[in-house]
Parts: structure tokens; C-alpha cells; sequence
């Protein structure tokens, strides 16, 4: 596959080392600071092109990986549907629900492939329990909880920019825990209330959240427990644990840390204690799991099948993020409705969501 970045920074470059072990060609990017476009092509050695309508026309790509700020991503989206090029985005893919709807439709009356990067669904520990539940070797799932207690230094918020409402869409949670709220959603299942709680710049100078905490009822009647944090130095790995009527199970980083399961049976357990985490450093996560998403993704564009993680996954984990800064601005319980029937609310034109491209 051949792909145009847009966005030059430290995820595009984690992407490009991605795209490289798996043989994709980067073979254009764009940046609206020149120098670091450029230099970024150059060891990359990809063009640079001047603008994002000129990435979007190019015509040796396949699709654009956008790894810009959420507050733009519409746009791309726009100029993708007209120029008839898939995209992929990078979380969370809009700063609120509506654009992400809008970019949804779009694509989807385009017929181009729009997919949302939350590369821990393709962690091999996220692949074993995604199995291990479908096999009922947890029984009744009962409780499912997040923890992403890291840390981030002043200079990450130094441009004003970060942890903003409009450029961001708000602070941790929906920045360092959406992959956590998208893991919960794709191995507990919907969550239909949430009730919130937040601390709007407890310790970093910015106007959102660097401590927030939720609790989840799901759909299946478990419970659960978010918690997002980028204000608790040093930073730990962020967990995800789920329990149920058989026995327990952890994720920590990116790796399967607990398994603790009354008679088990079945597939071996991939139980480590060695995590990569972003818990204090951005960038200490394996490529691995983009490497794994991006030739699902690639597969997608050729075969006009529906991505493993497409716009309707990324729209989901986003209503749920959504839910609870409502709950915490409203002070109250906030019911999340069935995802599928709020993008037909929002855009009666998404009838057959699941059809191929």
C-alpha cells in the first residue's frame, strides 16, 4: 500500500517505522511547518508536498493517515471523499460526537474506507482475552475497569493548544484513556449509563481534565470503573481488569499481567510481566500493534471490507467519552443510548452501516 501522512510528529513518526516493517511505502506527507516536513520526507524519503489538498489529490496513494491534532480531521475527510481516497485517522478521530458522525456519513456515502487507529485491540494480550470471553472461560463477566494513571511534565502542555477543549476535545481521558474506554467497549460491550467525576487542571495549567474518574453500568448488567489521570508522577502502566463469575484477568501496558481462572482449560494463557506503556514517556510503545492494524487496514482498501477498527468503533469509544464529561459537567447519571441508533438519529442516510464498500 502507498500512503500520504499528514502530520509530521512523534505518532507519525512511530507510524512510519510501522509502515516500513511491513513493507507499506510512505510515499508523501505534508506538514504546516515547512522545515519539519521536510525533514521528515527526507528521512523518510517520501515527498513533501506544500498543502493537504495537494497530499489528498496526490495520485500514486492509496489512503491518508492523518495524524494531526483531533480538532482536524473534517476537513481531510472532505477532501479524501472527493478525491476518492480511504483514510485513516488517528484517536480520538473528532474532538465531538456530531463530527464524527459527519465524517462517517461522508466516507460512507463516498464509498471510502474510514478507520480510526486503536492499535491495543491488536496487543496479542487483548487478542487472547477477546477469545478467552467469546469461550466463556471468565463466565458472567461482572466487573470491568481502566486505570491510566500517568504522568505527563509541564513541557507537554506547553503549547496552548494541548489539553484544550477546542484543539483536543478536553485531557486525559479523552487523550491518553480512549484506548482504554475503546478496549472496555470491544471486550465488555456497550455501556448504557456513566457517572463522572473531574478535576479541571488540578495540577497541569490547562482548561480540561488531568484527573477524571468514572463509573460504568453495561449493557450486560456488569459494572465498572474508569480512571484517567496525567497529573500522578512518575506514572504507572495503565490496566485494564476484568472479572467475572470464573475468575480474573489484567491487562498492564500491552501485555497479560494476571490469570487467575478456576478450572481453566483451553489455550495457554500469554501471561508477562515485561509491559511497554506510555505512562511517562509518549512514544515507549511498540510498533507491533500498528503494524498488525495498518495491513488490516490496507486489507480493507483492497477488499472493500469493513476495517477491524472503522469510523463506527471510533464514533463509539467517542459517545462514551463523551457521556461522562456531560455527566461531570451535569452532575448527574447520563444514559449512553444504542450507538447505532444515535448515528441513524444524527444521519437517517447510514440505513446499512455494515455493507461493503
Amino acid at each position: 500500500m502507498r500512503v500520504g501522512i499528514l502530520g509530521t510528529g512523534a505518532i507519525a513518526q512511530k507510524h512510519a517505522l510501522a509502515y516500513c516493517n511491513i513493507g507499506y511505502q510512505v510515499v508523501a506527507c505534508t506538514n504546516r511547518d515547512v522545515a519539519k516536513g521536510r525533514r521528515f520526507a527526507q528521512e523518510h524519503e517520501a515527498e513533501f508536498v506544500p498543502t493537504v489538498e495537494a497530499l489528498c489529490r496526490h495520485p500514486d496513494l492509496d489512503y491518508i493517515d492523518v495524524c494531526t491534532l483531533p480538532e482536524y480531521r473534517l476537513p481531510v475527510v472532505e477532501l479524501c471523499a472527493a478525491t476518492g481516497k480511504h483514510v485513516l485517522v488517528q484517536k480520538p478521530m473528532a474532538t465531538r460526537a456530531e463530527i464524527a458522525c459527519e465524517m462517517i456519513r461522508i466516507a460512507h456515502e463516498a464509498r471510502i474506507q474510514l478507520g480510526v487507529v486503536s492499535q491495543h485491540r491488536f496487543d496479542d494480550s487483548t487478542l487472547f482475552l477477546r477469545k478467552a470471553l467469546a469461550e466463556g472461560r471468565l463466565g458472567k463477566l461482572l466487573q470491568a475497569d481502566a486505570y491510566v494513571k500517568w504522568y505527563r511534565s509541564p513541557e507537554y502542555y506547553s503549547r496552548p493548544v494541548k489539553g484544550s477543549w477546542a484543539g483536543e476535545g478536553g485531557g486525559a481521558l479523552i487523550n491518553q484513556a480512549i484506548h482504554q474506554a475503546d478496549l472496555l467497549l470491544h471486550l465488555a460491550g456497550p455501556v448504557v449509563e456513566v457517572c463522572g467525576y473531574r478535576q479541571l487542571g488540578a495540577l497541569h495549567p490547562i482548561e480540561s481534565e488531568d484527573i477524571i474518574s468514572a463509573v460504568l453500568r453495561y449493557s450486560s448488567g456488569a459494572t465498572g470503573v474508569i480512571q484517567a489521570s496525567t497529573a500522578f508522577w512518575p506514572g504507572y502502566p495503565e490496566r485494564v481488569e476484568l472479572h467475572g463469575t470464573k475468575g480474573s484477568a489484567s491487562i498492564s501496558g500491552d501485555r497479560l499481567s494476571a490469570w487467575n481462572v478456576l478450572e481453566d482449560h483451553g489455550e495457554p494463557a500469554p501471561v508477562d510481566a515485561e509491559v511497554s506503556s506510555g505512562a511517562s514517556d509518549p512514544m515507549a510503545i511498540s510498533t507491533l500493534p500498528f503494524e498488525r492494524q495498518f495491513l488490516d487496514f490496507g486489507e480493507a482498501c483492497r477488499t472493500g471490507r469493513r476495517p477491524l477498527v472503522s469510523g463506527i468503533d471510533g464514533y463509539r469509544a467517542l459517545q462514551l467519552i463523551c457521556g461522562i464529561y456531560q455527566s461531570c459537567a451535569e452532575n448527574r447519571i447520563v444514559s449512553i443510548p444504542d450507538y447505532s441508533l444515535e448515528l441513524l438519529d444524527r444521519c437517517p442516510q447510514l440505513q446499512d452501516l455494515s455493507r461493503p464498500i
